[in-house]
């Protein structure tokens, strides 16, 4: 096998160089962090899982009309993306109260939002991706007038498009984070969705139990964090024999007994 070269890793992928100009190599890691990094750990299965769903939605909304640099996956934990120049933005939409922002506003987890809040953090880890206004963004050419407004109207149209998906398997989307990026074509540049749209990104309760299915599992030490992300694959229709991935609907609440030493109640 030839020896790639990587042109960036970050927390939960690594981006090596594509077979084409233009083009990048994107793999999915095990990996997990929390908290800015100060938490780390594996969740086993977790790349291939999120390469998996990530392309399922990506492909899903580009059917819709949303530009994204997703090409193809390439195997169980890689994708063929499009280079691009990513916006040194986190757009994080809330449909919920939940995490920060429950901190911030003293709201209660769970309650939901009068509208859809589309809020924007500084990407830069040292700093702790502060949350900035859109003054912010604007005094420091962060993002152009028109890239701003493309990146709000395209957040609140994949907001739409995957609450109703989720809701069609009975999860519910509190929230999701979401990253841009510009494709040049000569001097000219368009907004296009990069990065990835998995349980890593987005708060995924179960509509009936309320059972968090993404990352707070981890971040919280609940246990069930594989099982977890297997749940929201299978719902979706997206794990193949080839993954690997049990085929029985897991108890997520038993897993959590066990991690804890509480034997499951009869």
């Amino acid at each position: 096998m030839s020896r790639r070269r990587q042109i960036y890793e970050g927390k939960a992928k690594i981006l090596y160089e594509g077979p084409e100009p233009g083009t990048l190599i994107q793999y999915f890691k095990d990996d997990a962090t929390a908290f800015n990094a100060e938490k780390k750990g594996t969740i086993n299965g977790k790349g291939v899982i999120n390469n998996r769903i990530s392309e399922h939605v990506f492909t899903r909304l580009a059917n819709i009309g949303i530009p994204t640099h997703f090409i193809r996956r390439l195997n169980m934990r890689e994708q063929l993306i499009r280079q691009v120049e990513i916006i040194p933005l986190e757009v994080v939409v809330r449909n919920v109260a939940a995490g920060s922002l429950c901190k911030r506003l003293g709201l209660e987890e769970g309650e939901p939002l009068p509208h859809s809040l589309i809020e924007y953090y500084y990407k830069d880890d040292g700093l702790g991706d502060p949350l900035v206004a859109e003054e912010h963004i604007a005094c420091f050419n962060w993002a152009s007038q028109e890239e701003m407004q493309d990146m709000a109207a395209m957040a609140i149209r994949i907001n739409d498009f995957i609450a109703g998906m989720f809701a069609a398997v009975d999860i519910r989307l509190v929230d999701f984070k979401l990253e841009f990026g510009r494709l040049w074509d000569g001097d000219y540049a368009r907004v296009i969705l990069a990065d990835e749209i998995s349980p890593d990104g987005c708060r995924l309760w179960d509509m009936n139990s309320g059972e968090k299915l993404d990352k707070d599992r981890f971040r919280r030490d609940l246990g069930g964090e594989e099982e977890a992300y297997q749940e929201v694959a299978r719902r979706l229709g997206v794990l193949q024999n080839d993954d690997n991935a049990p085929g029985e609907v897991l108890d997520l609440s038993a897993h959590r007994g066990r991690m804890r030493g509480v034997p499951k109640k009869k």
